[in-house]
C-alpha cells in the first residue's frame, strides 16, 4: 500500500507545486482531519472520496486497507509528532512518499525571528504533562510546546507552571499560524495568560528570563514537616545515598512507600526528572504535605496515594523498577510480598533501617519473598542514630 502524505498549514488558499497538484489530480481517495478537508476541498477532483481521521484510529486504518493508494493531508511536517508516524506504526510495510511543510513551532519561531536549533520540544497534544514537567525541572532556555484544545490549553499550561513556581519564563503564543486573515502572534508575561482563551490550533514558545536554583540535595529544614517533627524526614545525606543505591538514572518508575513529607519522592524527581514517581502514605495529612512541598520546590508530576499500602489495589498502576520503603507500620513482610509480585526482574528495593529490629524485619522479609541483600551501608548524621541503608534485589533464576 502507498501513501502520499502532504503537509499543509492553516492558509485557506494553499499553494502546491506542480508535482503535488499532479498527485492530487490523479488520485480519487483522500484523507485528513475535518479542518484539512475544509482547506483542500476546492482542489479535490469531483469524483473523489474523503476518509476523515477520527478516533478510534483502528476504524480509519480499516478503511485505508481497502485501497492501494491514498493521499493524506496533515498539519506541517507529518513526521513531527504527525500522522506519518502513525502510518509507520499501524502499517509498517506501507510505502510513504512525503511532502512536508514547516511544523507549527518552526512557523512561530520564524514569526518571532528566534533561532530554534537549541529549542527543546514538548508535545502535550493528547498526552500527559510528564514531558513538560521534565523540561521545566531541567530548566531549558527555550521550550516549544504543542497544545491541544482540551486539557492542555495555553492558559492551563501557564497555570500549571505558576502553581509550581515557574514564573521565570515569558511566553509567545501563535494562533492559526499560516492563516493569512486570522493568524496572530503575541508575547506575554505568564500571569497575564491565565484564564485567557486563544484560537485553536495554537502553540507556544517559552523563553527563560532567569535560571531557577536546582540543588543537589535539599536541606531537610527547608521542607514543610509533619507536625514540625524533624525526626520524621529522611536527612539529606541519607536521602542522597538512598537515591544512589536505587540506581535511578536508567529506571522509569519509582514507588515511594511511606512518603511522609515527600522528601525522597521530591528529591528523586528533582535529580531524575524523567521518572514517573508514585508515592504512598497512610496518614491523611500526607497528601497536603507532599503537595505543599512539591509546589515549594517546583516538582510537578508526583502521583500520591493515601491509605494502607497493603490494602490498596495496585493492579492498574505502572510497574515499578525501583522502590523506596520509607515507612512500614510493622507490616514489612506484607509490603515486601506485595512489591515482589510486581517489581520488574531487575528492580531495586531500598530501605533505611533505624534499629536492629527494623533491620532484622527487612532481612526476614526479603528472604521470605525471593529477594537478596545486595548492599548495606551505615551512615551517621550529626547526633542522630546510625542509619543502615539497605539495598535488595530479586534472586536471579
Amino acid at each position: 500500500m502507498k501513501f502520499y502524505v502532504i503537509g499543509i498549514d492553516d492558509n485557506q488558499s494553499q499553494y502546491f507545486n506542480p508535482e503535488i497538484l499532479d498527485i492530487i489530480n490523479n488520485h480519487s481517495v483522500f484523507s485528513g482531519g475535518a479542518r484539512h478537508y475544509e482547506i483542500v476541498k476546492p482542489l479535490l477532483p469531483e469524483s473523489s472520496s474523503w476518509i476523515n481521521i477520527t478516533i478510534p484510529l483502528s476504524a480509519v486504518f480499516e478503511q485505508y486497507s481497502k485501497y492501494k493508494e491514498i493521499v493524506v493531508f496533515a498539519s506541517g511536517d507529518p513526521l513531527f509528532f504527525g500522522f506519518a508516524n502513525t502510518i509507520q506504526r499501524e502499517m509498517a510495510d506501507a510505502e510513504i512518499v512525503l511532502y512536508p511543510f514547516f511544523n507549527s513551532l518552526q512557523l512561530l519561531a520564524h514569526r518571532l525571528l528566534i533561532p530554534y536549533q537549541d529549542m527543546h520540544i514538548v508535545s502535550l497534544t493528547g498526552r500527559a504533562w510528564d514531558k513538560l514537567d521534565e523540561a521545566l525541572i531541567l530548566g531549558y532556555d527555550k521550550i516549544g510546546v504543542l497544545t491541544d484544545n482540551k486539557e492542555h490549553t495555553p492558559s492551563a499550561i501557564i497555570q500549571r507552571m505558576l502553581d509550581y513556581g515557574y514564573d521565570n519564563y515569558k511566553v509567545s503564543i501563535g494562533e492559526l499560524l499560516g492563516n493569512k486573515e486570522k493568524e496572530k502572534v503575541t508575547t506575554w508575561e505568564l500571569k497575564d495568560v491565565v484564564d485567557k482563551k486563544f484560537s485553536f490550533p495554537n502553540n507556544l514558545i517559552l523563553k527563560r528570563t532567569i535560571s531557577r536554583y536546582r540543588p543537589l540535595g535539599i536541606p531537610e529544614n527547608d521542607f514543610h514537616l509533619l507536625n514540625g517533627r524533624a525526626k520524621m524526614i529522611t536527612k539529606m545525606p541519607i536521602r542522597l545515598l538512598s537515591l544512589s543505591l536505587l540506581e535511578l538514572r536508567d529506571k522509569t518508575v519509582l514507588w515511594d512507600i511511606g512518603f511522609c513529607t515527600g522528601s525522597v519522592s521530591i528529591e528523586a524527581k528533582m535529580q531524575f526528572p524523567h521518572l514517573k514517581v508514585l508515592a504512598f502514605e497512610k496518614r491523611e495529612e500526607g497528601k497536603e504535605l507532599i503537595e505543599r512541598n512539591s509546589s515549594k520546590f517546583g516538582i510537578p508530576g508526583i502521583h500520591s496515594f493515601i491509605g494502607d499500602f497493603t490494602d490498596m489495589d495496585i493492579t492498574a498502576l505502572p510497574t515499578p523498577d525501583a522502590v523506596f520503603i520509607g515507612g512500614h507500620g510493622g507490616k514489612m513482610n506484607e509490603i515486601m510480598r506485595k512489591i515482589s509480585t510486581v517489581i520488574n526482574p531487575e528492580g531495586v528495593i531500598v530501605f533505611n533501617s533505624v534499629s536492629v529490629d527494623s533491620k532484622e524485619m527487612f532481612l526476614q522479609a526479603i528472604e521470605k519473598n525471593n529477594l537478596q541483600l545486595e548492599q548495606c551501608i551505615a551512615i551517621k548524621v550529626d547526633d542522630f542514630n546510625t542509619i543502615e541503608v539497605m539495598k535488595a534485589k530479586k534472586i536471579s533464576e
